[in-house]
């Protein structure tokens, strides 16, 4: 079981009702609504981080066999 903490935050009233309805709708506590939109959006930013990790190496491997296929190399390795 993972640690928890108690933190006191403080809402707009439109956002406590948009809230309390969140909550009753899908059947959770306002606790339990709250962890899931944030484990929902860190998720959401996570995905991202790791998305322009990986177009940040896919980019700099451009330009090491300059303009040719990959038919060509192969070609090239045949000879």
């Amino acid at each position: 079981m993972s640690a928890t903490l108690r933190k006191n935050f403080v809402f707009d009233a439109i956002v406590v009702s948009h809230l309390e309805e969140i909550a009753r709708v899908e059947g959770l506590s306002l606790t339990k609504a709250i962890n899931n939109m944030i484990e929902q959006r860190y998720e959401e930013i996570a995905k991202q981080k790791r998305l322009e990790a990986f177009e940040s190496i896919v980019g700099s491997a451009s330009g090491v066999f300059g303009n040719l296929t990959i038919q060509e190399i192969k070609a090239q390795m045949d000879v």
